[in-house]
């Protein structure tokens, strides 16, 4: 197997901002890697930690209330701790970012054509007429029909599809390195999403480029993603390969995401599956375990704080921080039925 190259390393990564109310610990201790050609998902519910691990790799949390601890090299940069100016540099140059409203991420009084070329022309010492052929080559690329002619048209004038194509054209102007896709789907119709997602595997292909997409929706990255990170309540509660994460969960709250995908394969059900209760507060998080409150299994250990280690298979890359052992795992998704959670998959 060619081992690809290591482009992001993030190891124990914490951010907290202070409030009125108090500390709000919104990532806690995440760790991950990221390879050339790798497109890593993290999915959670919404206020799990995920956009902010992301906007932090980008350098946009920070704020006199921002408190970080930890690493995350891209290359010999540590993102955490580099300065104003160094992260000027390697923003769209080295790491880009399509963010989860390309409505609110587009001035809306400026066309989409000068809004990239004054990108790349932050980068790059090209003249405006190189520019403008660059940019049309990129509006292209992503699907943009009649690229020349739209390249002076408003954000207004697009469909939610095509400014999200404009906001892909716009991080890939300096052929980044990384790219962080924040949900880069939310609010667009499944066919559109599709589109989305095959011009990420497309550009992924052409380019080489790592992908980190951030979703909720773990159906949206069953296709396209290399591995995937579950969070829960700031922390990394499983990870490890799209198959070992589909077919062989570890995590009770990924049974839970998996299991409130609607299954066309068995009957209707009357009520569509959910978790029962409400994500913790990020100021006074239960004790222990994260989950432990709306864990159906939990148990006076999980008062504990798990470590994320892996528990299959020895050391492999599949880890979780469910301290019940894989057997009874195995008896636990077995007697609730959610054994094969992926369509032609068995869970042995």
């Amino acid at each position: 197997m060619v081992v690809s190259e290591l482009l992001l390393d993030v190891q124990d990564l914490n951010v907290s901002f202070a409030t009125e109310e108090g500390i709000v610990q919104a990532v806690d201790e995440v760790s991950f890697k990221l390879h050339a050609g790798e497109v890593l998902a993290v999915v959670g519910e919404s206020g799990s930690g995920k956009s902010v691990t992301a906007m932090t790799l980008m350098g946009l949390t920070r704020s006199p209330n921002a408190r970080f601890a930890g690493s995350a090299k891209l290359r010999d940069l540590d993102l955490v701790t580099a300065g104003d100016d160094e992260l000027r540099a390697v923003r769209a140059e080295e790491i880009a970012m399509i963010f989860q409203d390309p409505m609110t991420s587009l001035n809306p009084v400026h066309r989409i054509g000068r809004q990239i070329v004054e990108q790349i022309q932050a980068h790059r010492s090209v003249s405006d007429g190189e520019a403008r052929d660059q940019v049309v080559a990129l509006l292209e690329r992503v699907g943009i029909p009649r690229a020349r002619e739209r390249f002076d048209s408003y954000p207004h004038e697009f469909s939610g599809g095509m400014r999200q194509r404009v906001m892909i054209a716009m991080a890939l102007s300096c052929e980044p390195a990384v790219l962080i896709a924040d949900e880069p789907t939310t609010a667009l119709d499944v066919t559109i999403q599709a589109q989305i997602l095959e011009v990420l595997k497309e550009l992924r292909t052409e380019t080489n480029a790592g992908i980190i997409l951030v979703t909720h929706d773990l159906g949206v990255v069953a296709d396209i993603a290399d591995r995937i990170a579950v969070m829960y309540a700031g922390r990394i509660v499983e990870q490890g390969t799209t198959d070992e994460v589909f077919y062989n969960p570890q995590h009770p709250y990924t049974w839970g995401l998996l299991g409130s995908i609607t299954r066309v394969d068995r009957p209707r059900p009357q009520r569509l599956p959910s978790i029962p209760g409400l994500p913790p507060s990020l100021i006074r998080p239960p004790q222990g375990c994260h989950f432990r409150p709306r864990c159906p299994h939990a148990h006076d250990a999980c008062l504990l704080k798990p470590e994320l280690a892996p528990r299959v298979g020895g050391e492999t890359g599949h880890t979780d921080r469910c301290v019940l052992t894989p057997e009874r795992k195995r008896e636990l998704r077995k007697a609730e039925g959610q054994i094969g959670l992926v369509a032609g998959g068995v869970t042995e």
